[in-house]
């Protein structure tokens, strides 16, 4: 019989890729996921049940028939629909459904640099989910990614994006803080890896290339052909800008947490490299299809 895996959000964009790998090497994947209307990419392999955090006890049994859960399930900022405190609740309900489901093994996403004491409530929601779930009394893998990049990805594109079409680029503050942003299929790759892992683990998931924020900026900007003036901004005129950009595109572009956590130098980490495409090289290959278009995570939501 083949080892099933669960993942959550494998209609999603990491959680695509993930799918991807494990029927390739020939596991069956169930899903859990709030989007059971996402395009199927995987049709009648993957089978779809709903992530039902409101009955702990039906979550549960749909888990039993598998052996490890990966998970991708979290929420980038507060929203009127969902908040990270709900967001670190329901993943304590899917731990403990897990556990008691028997799940051997449980390989959860979290971020660089997570902290329980962080007045940013991302990093402080991965840092008590963290210590949760090393406690939870079964096999555990974290794996700590910075900013994933890779066709679709939302950061990346709409830095682009705005480089396409704003007439200047700012910076916060000097934006000398830095960014160390892995591929999404190098990423999953090390979620699978993981999930074979018979030992407990925490991974950094970044890529080979480090860049301060300004850098990043002039590297996009150099790859596209195209030369803008990269100015410094107080934090608040970027949040601004930002501010406006989401009312016009009807989503979220950045948040002022987000902004704080950046500058905080929260995204990056000394530790050797685990992912092997470098952004430069596929944004070489994408440069003509870069930051065309801009890309909603509030739409991906729906």
């Amino acid at each position: 019989m083949k080892t099933k895996i669960a993942v959550t959000g494998a209609l999603g964009y990491s959680g695509k890729h993930v799918a991807n790998i494990l029927f390739n090497n020939g596991l069956q994947v169930k899903t859990l996921t709030n989007s059971t209307q996402k395009p199927n990419p995987f049709g009648d392999k993957l089978e779809i049940v709903p992530l039902d955090f409101q009955n702990p006890d039906k979550l549960s049994e749909s888990l039993k028939d598998c052996t490890i859960l990966i998970n991708t399930y979290w929420v980038r900022f507060n929203h009127k629909k969902f908040n990270h405190h709900e967001a670190v609740e329901n993943t304590r309900i899917l731990f403990e459904a897990a556990k008691k489901a028997g799940i051997k093994k449980i390989v959860h996403v979290s971020i660089t640099n997570p902290d329980k004491n962080s007045k940013l409530e991302y990093f402080k929601g991965k840092g008590e989910l963290e210590d949760y779930l090393i406690n939870l009394g079964i096999s555990y893998s974290i794996v700590r990614p910075a900013v994933l990049f890779g066709d679709n990805d939302i950061l990346i594109n709409n830095i682009a994006w705005t480089i396409r079409k704003l007439p200047i680029m700012g910076t916060f503050g000097p934006g000398l803080y830095k960014i160390q942003p892995i591929h999404v299929e190098d990423f999953a790759n090390i979620l699978v890896e993981e999930a074979e892992n018979p030992e407990n683990n925490i991974v950094n998931a970044i890529g080979p290339e480090t860049f301060t924020y300004r850098g990043l900026i002039k590297t996009i900007m150099k790859i596209i052909g195209i030369k803008k003036p990269v100015i410094c901004a107080p934090p608040w005129i970027g949040y601004l800008v930002g501010k406006k950009i989401s009312k016009k595109q009807n989503d979220v572009t950045i948040t002022f947490p987000e902004i704080r956590g950046l500058m905080k130098n929260l995204l990056y980490v000394d530790t050797p490299a685990t992912g092997k495409t470098k952004l430069t090289d596929w944004a070489k290959e994408s440069k003509n299809t870069l930051g065309m278009e801009y890309a909603s995570e509030l739409s991906r939501r729906k």
